[in-house]
């Protein structure tokens, strides 16, 4: 006990002294948690073991992230995604598995089930980090981010099929056709229960924990909701992830999905990084320094190869930066190879070296993924510019134009009446979800902060006629007024308040012109009480 302890101690210490020194390089947490797992692996000799329980206790990691991101995707939000699931997903994971085999039969000589199994495994990427940082950095909301959701789904449904044959190619008395009649009808059963009868019961939990306005039975309901759903899902033959996002999906379409979504947040995080722990676990560093230049070759290859697939797939209908940071974001080697290989390994499908020098590929793709991912937008600027990487802005070389810096529910009043009297106007807001609406309008939207220099100097605020500030709160008004100043003593701004104390404590910045919504609302409920 007293060892556990220490173990659980000494981790704690190590990743959270890592990760306060990682993050001020910039470096993503994940390094962190994958070189605590190295280390602390080594200090107590469990290097290389099959430590069955950490690795289920960090496999839900990725069913608590999956269960968000069925949260954020109702039914009909799911049937407008069916190109980018079904058919880019399709494409993806066949045209990957095709050349990839190719590859390892033709170019390494290897014999057709290690090619096969290799190339099936390399063929999927890492739902832990990709969905992780697509959330987290709020790209999820681009087209990039759509696509690469929409095929990492995919992916989890493509599971299915490769752990079936897998079970058929590592036993020669089952037959294919019967277990494929058998997982059809599994599937089927699963999706009738989870959306006729569990949907009911998820209903009355939620309902039910809610009114007691016990937050420990709201929450537990919850846990019961999701362990259940993925529980059910692995008995009948599938992935814990993909019962949990159809749990999801179905607390999608109630009233309970963003309070679920922030109540589990904290302990979807804490399993993750038991996850990427438990990849640190794996790796032999002797062995991997012993045979770097193998893995690092093989690692650059499938890079290469996968990349360009999936950039293939997404340029059919898709500019060349969305297809470019698609294929970036998804070209690493997931964490379900590490379940395939192990298996390959175990059933005598491959060598025991070869599935140690597998693994350390996908550790090595992994722990490289976060870089890339961090600048996935630098990377794809060298195929085109596009809008949503924030304060990046391609010059717009007007004059007496007016900004408007906001876009919520007054800001689109304001961009309406401009547009109806046809001014001159551009709307700069940090919110992709504004951006991308004001975008739909029609109206000239940019994504990015209207305090950063490169910002005003690209929407040229000091040539504008106006700049009307919509955004509530306090300190960030303060924070652009102070930027556009000092970039243009002279500029016109227009900020809206609505109290006295607000007007106050601006008042230090003569230049601002104030609309006072009390004021203005006063005088129109006035005029209004006396028009008859």
């Amino acid at each position: 006990m007293e060892n556990l302890l220490l173990v659980i101690f000494l981790t704690l210490s190590v990743a959270t002294v890592l990760n306060i020194v990682l993050r001020k390089f910039g470096i993503s947490h994940i390094i962190g948690y994958i070189i605590t797992g190295t280390m602390i692996s080594y200090i107590f000799g469990f290097n290389g073991l099959d430590i069955r329980s950490l690795d289920l206790i960090g496999e839900f990691g990725i069913v608590f992230l999956m269960f968000t991101i069925g949260l954020e995707l109702s039914l009909s939000k799911i049937k407008k995604m069916k190109e980018i699931l079904l058919v880019n997903g399709l494409l993806q994971v066949s045209l990957s598995v095709i050349v990839i085999f190719l590859l390892s039969f033709y170019l390494f000589k290897l014999d057709f089930n290690t090619s096969l199994i290799i190339s099936l495994a390399f063929s999927l990427s890492s739902t832990a980090i990709v969905m992780t940082y697509l959330k987290k950095s709020k790209d999820i909301l681009t087209p990039y981010g759509q696509k690469s959701m929409g095929i990492l789904i995919f992916q989890d449904l493509a599971v299915i099929p490769i752990l079936l044959l897998m079970t058929f190619l590592s036993n020669s008395q089952l037959s294919l056709g019967d277990v494929l009649i058998q997982t059809i009808i599994s599937g089927i059963l699963v999706l009738v229960f989870m959306f006729a009868v569990e949907e009911k019961i998820v209903d009355f939990l939620l309902k039910f924990s809610s009114k007691t306005q016990l937050e420990e039975l709201f929450l537990g309901s919850v846990f019961a909701i999701v362990i259940g759903s993925s529980l059910l899902a692995h008995q009948m033959g599938f992935t814990y992830s993909l019962g949990a996002f159809i749990a999801g999906v179905i607390i999608a379409d109630t009233n309970y999905h963003i309070k679920v979504e922030s109540d589990i947040a904290s302990y979807k995080d804490l399993l993750l990084g038991i996850f990427f722990f438990g990849v640190g676990t794996k790796i032999d560093v002797l062995y991997f320094m012993e045979k770097l230049h193998i893995i690092l070759f093989v690692f650059v290859l499938t890079m290469l190869f996968k990349s360009m697939v999936i950039y293939t797939i997404i340029r059919r209908n898709s500019d060349k930066n969305t297809s470019a940071k698609t294929a970036l974001a998804l070209a690493q080697i997931g964490e379900f190879s590490f379940a395939v290989f192990a298996l390959a390994g175990s059933q005598k499908l491959i060598s025991q070296e070869m599935a140690s020098l597998l693994i350390l590929v996908s550790v090595i793709s992994m722990i490289l993924t976060p870089f890339v991912l961090s600048n996935i937008y630098t990377l794809s600027s060298y195929f085109e510019k596009e809008f949503y990487e924030s304060d990046v802005i391609t010059p717009i070389g007007r004059k007496n134009h007016i900004i408007i810096a906001g876009f919520s529910t007054l800001g689109a009043r304001v961009a309406a009446e401009l547009k109806m009297r046809e001014a001159n106007f551009v709307i700069i807001s940090d919110n992709l979800n504004h951006v991308l609406l004001a975008r739909e309008l029609g109206f000239m939207a940019y994504f990015g902060h209207l305090n950063k220099l490169p910002v005003l100097e690209s929407l040229a605020a000091d040539e504008a006629k106006a700049i009307i500030l919509t955004v509530n709160d306090e300190y960030r008004q303060r924070l652009i007024c102070e930027a556009i100043l000092n970039f243009s003593k002279n500029a016109r701004i227009i900020i809206k308040i609505n109290s006295a104390e607000e007007r106050k404590s601006m008042e230090d910045l003569s230049e601002l012109e104030f609309v006072d919504a009390s004021i203005e609302i006063s005088h129109l409920l006035v005029n209004h009480a006396l028009e008859k």
